[in-house]
C-alpha cells in the first residue's frame, strides 16, 4: 500500500525526468504498481482510511510520484455527470484537444507539492486521449472539465513537468485567453 512517505516531493530529480514507455504484457511488478496507484487514490478519498493512514486526498497519481519512471498514472474522480472515472492509464497520449482552455479558479494542487502555489494553470478544456489498460486493451475516450484537467496534470508528471511550470510568472492570476474557468 502506498503511503504519504512513499510519495516523493518537489526537488526530487525523478519528478523532472521523462518516464519510459511500458512494455506489454505487463510484468507482475508493473501490475502491482498500477494497482497500488489506484488503491492510494481510492483510500485517500475514504475519510476513515485517510485518517487511519494519514493520507492526503488525491484524484490522480503518476508513477513518477512514487519514484518509478514508468509511463502510467491512475485517476479516480467523478465527471460532470457524477459518473465515476476510475482507471489506470498506461502509455497515455492526448490525440486531440480543444483550442478553448480551462483552469481551476482556486489553482491546482499536487500530492508531491506540500505548499499552496497560487495562480491559474491553463489546460485544454476538452481532450481526446488514448491509453492502454493493465490488460493491454487500448482505450480512446473524450474528457472535459476536471477529468480533462486531471489527465493533463498527470500526463505532465510523466514528462517531468510540474503544474506550476504553466503559471504565468509575472502575473499568476492573469486572464487566460480563450478560456472558461472550471465550474462556470
Amino acid at each position: 500500500m502506498i503511503l504519504m512517505e512513499d510519495i516523493i516531493r518537489e526537488g526530487h530529480p525523478t519528478l523532472r525526468t521523462r518516464a519510459e514507455e511500458v512494455k506489454f504484457p505487463l510484468t507482475d511488478e508493473d501490475r502491482k504498481l498500477a494497482s497500488d496507484l489506484l488503491e492510494y487514490l481510492i483510500n485517500s478519498q475514504n475519510p476513515e482510511m485517510a485518517e487511519k493512514y494519514g493520507l492526503r486526498s488525491g484524484i490522480g497519481l503518476a508513477a513518477n510520484q512514487v519514484n518509478s519512471l514508468k509511463r502510467m498514472f491512475a485517476l479516480h474522480l467523478e465527471d460532470h455527470n457524477g459518473e465515476l472515472l476510475s482507471f489506470v492509464a498506461i502509455n497515455p497520449k492526448i490525440v486531440s484537444h480543444s483550442v478553448e482552455k480551462s483552469y481551476i479558479p482556486s489553482g491546482e494542487g499536487c500530492l508531491s507539492v506540500d505548499r499552496q502555489v497560487p495562480g491559474y494553470v491553463p489546460r485544454h478544456a476538452r481532450i481526446t486521449v488514448k491509453f492502454f489498460t493493465v490488460d493491454g486493451e487500448q482505450k480512446k475516450i473524450r474528457l472535459k472539465g476536471l477529468p480533462a484537467i486531471a489527465f493533463q496534470h498527470e500526463l505532465d508528471h510523466l514528462n517531468g513537468v510540474m503544474f506550476y511550470d504553466h503559471i504565468n510568472k509575472e502575473n499568476p492570476f492573469a486572464e487566460v485567453p480563450d478560456s472558461v474557468p472550471l465550474g462556470e
